[in-house]
């Protein structure tokens, strides 16, 4: 040991823990966690500031990368140049931050997770944005302190006219704590910062008013907003990420999935290698191919499923196995004065705009002082003017300049900073010209003096300049939120959210379904030639047209006699041109099945209404069952059981009934029986029914039946060839069930056969609705078309062309928009064709 040296004696538990301690909090400051004021970490502070240094604004060139690296490893980060880079080229990419900082030429990586190219490649630059991070730097807003060889001076904080923090967000792992903090929408946060500055007692609740939720560089969608309430009133939360997806039909009349917006940091090409590796393993079924057919113009991920695959539960499964569905663990953790602290919403605009209120005064402060100082050197000049010829003459009769300065010093009682400015004077500022203008800069200076005093008097001046600078962040940079929200199940009832309007649902022969508003048809005088209703194949047409309304729900009946059950605003929406989804893909019915009945009911959740109400069901060969509705309140998602069908027979209708109706059923051949409800006893859901109706021969067959209270009621019926009319229910008397009925209508070849029977209750206030097997829609005042006896043709209600057939009918009230509908679309009506000849004795039963 040499010469005044010794040992001592230290306890190895304190040595490792204050060495931790020393480490940990060198991590802690000068590492991992972001200021609170400016939302860099120390690392992203030196790279902006050296590109600041090497003049690198957004308008001028870009220079290397590897020139930017070695300016801040030298000069301000003494670690690794990877460390440098790596943190440049986040910044410089669009899915890394919400709103860039830095302008990047070359490969910067993508967000299939390359590697970006070797820093002697790329070039970069400053982004606008972060210049305004910059701004007023040099004019002592912030402290500065020297760099780690105190050889230069770096600043500690960034003057920040935009809360970085809260629009990009930050992430990092410390020691014993870590921060992952989301990005926001910079026009929902300015707004916010806004509102706080109006109102600092404003709460949590009044802010979120403002500030939704995080907006994501990557779009997709936030599932559910309990978590995003959580991290604003805490500091800690959760917030669930999905794709956007959309479910489109191909040119094979296969559905796909196309995804457009993946969660924030999820690796598109991994998740495309995860879904190829589900499939392989049979864990993810109903997929056919995957194929990645993003471009420069967006993302675009294409899932092709099997045909007989359901696109809903495909995609369910996709955000279950796969990172299209993924969290975001909010941890709002930030350095306030140099100590990490956990911040809710309230605290961060609050801690930002105590650094906009400090960064405002410490510049006005300046520009005073600076002001004031040019102010005292024109004041100085002006008395050099006023006294020209005596400060020349002093001037030449002085030896050297320090007697000149100490001469005008003496002699007019200038300071040493106006005497010397006073020498240095150009011989040209003695013009006349000269003299006003430098009469103009004093006078402007001393209102600026003024308007620096106010400003450093008044606190409100100072948070209206603020606000001022916020508001012209809006327009440099405001934009759209890309990221979605949605609520999830049981934070919100979806009704809620959706507007319970009329709605008219189709659904075509060969299963396709949709929902239209009400308005978009308009009424039509009878006889036209109708407009297109729907967009179909040529083998196609609809079938069914239901008048309903959003929050309705749906109890779909299937001809092999099984229940679904669905709500309205489920159904997807779309013009009435559009073709729809196939139902297959609403509801799990076979292939081989299709809808053929429906009722539409306004709660499932009222007992007595259940208990208290029954589904009457006829097939097409003539039987009718009555079974309670509450027996069919609860459907599987795979169905259940509604009737049991015989062989060769099928479901046609379901109706909704009190339990003391009249039924009326009609054949194609035009008869129509009317019994009384109660001569059908209450049945179980798996019960074939009775008969109802004893068919006219082997051709005939059921096309409708009604539920009827009274005789106020109008039975109103349509032929195949377009004829129609309207009868009233008291010509059909009440007779026991099971008969062969009575006429409804003279079949011929003119009209055709029965295609529907209808019940008319406010003939003023409904309208009938037409579709042909073309696709054409015509829809008609119901109180324009005749009353007629049971025994005659009707009235020609549309003309069809081209060997076209009526389809499809139904009963659609008018809504007073449509009132005012202008009537007519292409022709004008025809006079009606009546024929009132009995060809035809009633046959009764």
């Amino acid at each position: 040991m040499a010469e005044g040296e010794k040992i001592v004696t230290r306890i190895i538990e304190d040595e490792m823990k204050n060495a931790y301690i020393d480490y940990s909090m060198s991590v802690i400051v000068s590492r991992a966690l972001p200021d609170v004021r400016d939302g860099l970490k120390p690392v992203h502070r030196r790279v902006l500031y050296g590109m600041s240094e090497l003049g690198l604004a957004s308008n001028r060139p870009y220079k290397k990368s590897a020139r930017i690296v070695g300016e801040v490893l030298g000069k301000f980060h003494p670690h690794g140049d990877s460390a440098v880079y790596d943190t440049m080229v986040r910044m410089a990419q669009p899915w890394s931050l919400r709103y860039p900082l830095v302008d990047g030429q070359g490969n910067f990586g993508s967000i299939d997770g390359d590697n970006p190219a070797a820093m002697r490649y790329t070039e970069a630059r400053l982004r606008k944005i972060a210049e305004e991070l910059l701004a007023d730097l040099e004019k002592n807003t912030v402290d500065f302190r020297l760099n780690f060889d105190d050889s230069l001076q770096e600043p500690t904080v960034l003057p920040a006219k935009v809360p970085n923090l809260l629009i990009n967000g930050a992430s990092g792992i410390a020691v014993g704590m870590a921060t992952n903090m989301p990005p926001h929408n910079l026009v929902e946060v300015v707004n916010a910062t806004k509102a706080y500055i109006d109102n600092t007692d404003i709460d949590i609740v009044g802010l979120m008013e403002y500030v939704k939720g995080p907006d994501f560089p990557t779009g997709a969608t936030i599932y559910g907003v309990e978590g995003i309430q959580q991290a604003y009133a805490t500091g800690k939360g959760r917030v669930v990420m999905r794709a956007k997806a959309d479910i489109e039909i191909d040119s094979n009349d296969r559905e796909r999935i196309i995804i457009t917006e993946i969660p924030y940091q999820v690796n598109k090409a991994t998740t495309i290698e995860k879904i190829s590796h589900l499939v392989n393993e049979k864990r993810l079924e109903g997929i056919s191919y995957v194929n990645d057919e993003s471009d420069r113009q967006g993302m675009r991920i294409v899932v092709d499923l099997k045909r007989d695959a359901n696109a809903q539960v495909v995609l369910n499964k996709l955000y279950q196995l796969t990172p299209l569905q993924s969290s975001f663990s909010i941890n709002n953790v930030a350095l306030v004065n140099g100590r990490p602290q956990t911040l809710n919403l309230k605290d961060m605009i609050r801690h930002f705009v105590d650094h906009r209120h400090e960064v405002v005064t410490r510049r006005t402060q300046y520009e005073l002082e600076e002001a004031e100082k040019r102010a005292h050197i024109l004041k100085g000049l002006l008395i050099a003017l006023d006294n020209l010829d005596e400060v020349i003459a002093l001037i030449r009769a002085s030896q050297t300049a320090d007697l000149a300065r100490a001469g005008l010093i003496e002699r007019f009682e200038l300071s040493e900073m106006q005497a010397k400015a006073i020498l240095d004077m150009r011989l040209q500022r003695l013009t006349g010209l000269e003299r006003e203008k430098i009469e103009n800069q004093f006078k402007d200076l001393m209102e600026k003096i003024d308007y620096y005093r106010a400003v450093l008097a008044d606190v409100n001046m100072r948070m209206g300049i603020i606000k001022d600078e916020l508001d012209e962040m809006i327009e440099k940079f405001g934009d759209e939120r890309r990221t979605n929200i949605t609520y999830s199940d049981g934070e919100i009832r979806i009704e809620d959210l959706i507007a319970n309007e009329d709605m008219i649902v189709t659904i075509t022969n060969q299963g396709y379904i949709k929902r239209t508003l009400a308005t978009a048809y308009q009424a039509q005088g009878r006889g036209g030639t109708g407009f297109r209703g729907t967009g179909t194949k040529d083998s196609d047409f609809v079938e069914h047209l239901i008048s309903t309304r959003t929050h309705n729900y749906m109890l779909f009946f299937t001809e092999m006699g099984k229940c679904f059950w669905l709500r309205v605003y489920q159904i997807p929406q779309g013009e009435r041109t559009n073709r729809g989804r196939p139902i297959q893909n609403m509801i799990n019915i076979d292939r081989e099945d299709r809808v053929k009945a429906f009722i539409t009911v306004e709660s499932l959740d009222d007992q007595d209404f259940l208990n208290s109400h029954y589904i009457i069901m006829a097939t097409r060969k003539g039987q009718v069952k009555k079974t309670l509705l509450r027996d069919y309140s609860r459907p599987r998602a795979n169905g259940i059981l509604a009737i049991t069908i015989n062989e060769g027979d099928e479901l046609l209708e379901a109706k909704l009934t009190d339990g003391n109706s009249h039924i009326v059923i009609g054949t194609r051949e035009g008869y129509a029986v009317r019994f009384e409800e109660e001569k059908v006893r209450e049945m179980g859901r798996t019960a074939m029914g009775v008969r109802g109706i004893t068919l006219q021969n082997d051709e005939d067959a059921v096309v409708g039946m009604l539920v009827v209270s009274d005789d106020q009621a109008n039975i109103l019926v349509v032929s195949e060839q377009g004829y129609g009319k309207q009868t009233s229910v008291e010509e059909y008397r009440v007779t026991n069930r099971g008969g062969k009925g009575v006429k409804t209508i003279n079949v011929s070849d003119k009209i055709g056969k029965l295609v529907a029977v209808k019940k008319v209750e406010n003939p003023e206030e409904e309208d009938l609705m037409i579709i042909t097997k073309m696709g054409i829609t015509i829809r008609m005042e119901v109180s324009g078309i005749n009353v007629l006896g049971r025994n005659t043709q009707g009235v020609r209600l549309i003309k069809l062309k081209g060997g076209d057939e009526i389809a499809s009918a139904t009963i659609v009230v008018e809504t007073e928009e449509e009132k005012t509908a202008v009537e007519g679309d292409e022709e004008t009506p025809d006079t009606p064709e009546t024929d009132t000849q009995d060809d035809t004795p009633d046959t009764d039963e």
